[in-house]
């Protein structure tokens, strides 16, 4: 049975209506799989092309990363309420997210090593490395302890989470409301203990809903969900990801910038 989810792709429903058998076949684990590797390279390859924009100081790369964003968002919507079109959809959302994600982490990367006085050892450079490097270990350390059941997806662990994440996502609806006014919360850009251990309980709450994708797609599998749901399971794990990625960049900007 389909637990709740705090990642809007895999809400309680997200199978339910497609579990009749297909001619196209089934959903399986390793189709899965092997589709979210695919998503996974085109998100890179996308990526590197707004990296090398702004390393070449392609002026044009701004509008790029904005119409990735917009239209990242635009397609997600449209694959979370066609599950169908997944297939040609989730690949779609990779290759914009791509454009975003590629954009940001050159711009951090390049204001963090330009911060550092000339003559002085930078160790904020390779930033993006690191917050890559550690994207994927906190991945294979969340599928680590799910597949051998130390942390157990339960209804209460996954209302938990839940909750945290809806409350994450107030958080930064407020903020961005109140940036419209030309306000923000200060503690949520700070390098302080406090900014730093808000931003580390966020990359804690992100990685956690990594479990609760993995028990999804495996009850999905189990259930029978047609074929293309595996482009859709693929595609719920990257949006997953993509927000994982982002917190921990930003909590390893912090960390360095108290350098």
């Amino acid at each position: 049975m389909l637990e709740k989810s705090s990642n809007p792709v895999f809400s309680k429903s997200t199978f339910a209506p497609s579990l009749s058998s297909t001619q196209q076949g089934v959903m399986t684990l390793q189709g899965t799989i092997n589709k979210s590797i695919i998503l996974l390279l085109t998100i890179i390859v996308s990526a590197s092309l707004t990296w090398n924009m702004v390393q070449q100081g392609n002026a044009s790369v701004g509008g790029l990363m904005m119409g990735g964003l917009i239209l990242g968002f635009i397609t997600a919507m449209v694959t979370i309420f066609k599950k169908e079109w997944a297939g040609i959809t989730a690949p779609i959302y990779a290759v914009f997210e791509g454009l975003f994600l590629g954009g940001v982490s050159a711009f951090v990367e390049a204001a963090f090593f330009a911060s550092k006085e000339p003559g002085v050892a930078s160790t904020s450079n390779g930033i993006v490395f690191n917050a890559v490097a550690l994207t994927f270990g906190v991945f294979l350390l969340m599928l680590l302890l799910y597949r051998n059941q130390i942390i157990k997806p339960t209804q209460k662990f996954m209302m938990g989470v839940a909750a945290a994440t809806g409350a994450i996502f107030l958080l930064y609806l407020v903020n961005m409301i109140m940036g419209f006014f030309g306000a923000s919360m200060p503690f949520l850009h700070s390098n302080g203990p406090l900014g730093i251990g808000i931003s580390l309980v966020i990359v804690v709450v992100a990685a956690l809903n990594l479990i609760i994708d993995f028990k999804n797609i495996e009850d999905a599998v189990a259930q029978g969900a047609p074929k293309y749901m595996e482009w859709f399971g693929a595609f719920g794990l990257m949006v997953t990801l993509v927000w994982l990625y982002l917190e921990i960049l930003r909590l390893v900007a912090l960390l360095t910038g108290r350098d």
